[in-house]
């Protein structure tokens, strides 16, 4: 038996569909990772649980739903509060790979009997448990499954990875799969569609202070640090001082509660080239070097981000990753995660940017 994780959208539906069409014996898992009301009393999962249902009557296979929220709570919600709460900006999905779907969910399908999982992402593995990047470029995820090992690679399938997405609802429309044209979604569990400043302020005290600019001038005040990340020009308030041109999160000072900002999309505030990495992550268990060595490989700062050269030194808690072009707004919380060709080697977390 493999059990498909489900979310109630195309890919995953897909996923589901082509196992069976190839014979396999095959469950349908919804996982409820967030516990949530609308307006209305409906819970906001309830749209994706009905189309799960629908999908899995349409190809003939037996579902389940399994609440994971308290997990979910403790292993990722908390966790990315807590790094809100120090000025950084954290990736959820990465955590709620690790922790909910190729954790909790596997160890889940285990219990069961299952020989393994399968989800709808856009990525690729083999029989040694390489995580290998999506056909489809424009989709791959292998970005946010850095954190996985070789253990749970062999035990998962992504049928979805060797094909375009617009093969996936191709598939999906000819077999009459019901959400062959469903919208793809959207921000994290506890975020979604939602603005996202006034849901943070139900967890965390906002905050204000000083907008200033790299003159040292204060030109506006902000909501409060972790509503913020690099890079961001949006939402600022500040308007047309200056040059003229659009203001830019170049950095966020927690210890004076400062918001740094400059003026203009290339300015030199926004570059760096190196940073320290924290709590690197190898699918293979072990770096490729020892402690105290440098290897070269290709990296991803952000999703769907062309591959970047980089140079890798390795020490015994931390990296120094040096790309060989300046990068745009490095983001303390965020990924870095390293490749060989289309083989995924792991990631850390962005610590200290270095200019």
């Amino acid at each position: 038996m493999i059990v498909v994780g489900m979310s109630g959208g195309v890919d995953s539906a897909v996923a589901a569909y082509l196992l069976r069409r190839e014979g396999f014996d095959v469950l349908g898992v919804f996982m409820k990772n967030w516990d949530e009301k609308d307006g209305e009393g409906r819970c906001t999962s309830d749209g994706d649980w009905d189309d799960v249902r629908a999908v899995c009557d349409n190809i003939g296979i037996p579902y389940y739903a399994v609440n994971f929220a308290r997990e979910y709570w403790d292993d990722v919600f908390a966790l990315c509060l807590d790094e809100y709460s120090k000025g950084r900006t954290p990736n959820p999905d990465v955590l709620c790979n690790r922790e909910i779907k190729f954790k909790a969910f596997l160890n889940f399908a285990i219990k069961l009997g299952a020989e393994g999982i399968a989800t709808g992402h856009f990525c690729r593995t083999n029989g040694e448990g390489d995580l290998l990047k999506g056909i489809d470029l424009s989709k791959d995820q292998s970005y946010f499954l850095y954190m996985l090992k070789q253990a749970q690679l062999r035990r998962t399938r992504f049928p979805v990875g060797d094909m375009t997405k617009s093969q996936v609802r191709e598939i999906a429309k000819d077999a009459g799969l019901p959400v062959f044209d469903k919208k793809d979604s959207t921000g994290v569990c506890f975020i979604g569609e939602r603005r996202f400043k006034p849901f943070l302020q139900q967890y965390i005290p906002a905050q204000p202070g000083d907008i200033r600019a790299r003159s040292g001038e204060i030109v506006g005040r902000h909501d409060g640090l972790m509503f913020y990340t690099l890079g961001q020009r949006r939402g600022l308030g500040i308007g047309g001082r200056g040059t003229g041109e659009r203001w830019f999160v170049v950095s966020k000072d927690l210890q004076t509660n400062t918001l740094w900002v400059d003026q203009g999309a290339d300015s030199p505030e926004l570059y760096a080239s190196k940073a320290l990495c924290e709590d690197a992550s190898w699918i293979a268990g072990e770096p490729p070097v020892e402690a105290g060595e440098s290897f070269e490989c290709t990296a991803r700062f952000r999703h769907r981000q062309a591959d970047q050269y980089v140079d890798i030194t390795i020490y015994e808690n931390e990296l120094l990753v040096q790309s060989r072009e300046a990068q745009r707004a490095l983001t303390p919380g965020q990924a870095v995660v390293f490749y060989q060709g289309d083989k995924c080697l792991g990631g850390a977390t962005l610590r200290d940017i270095v200019k």
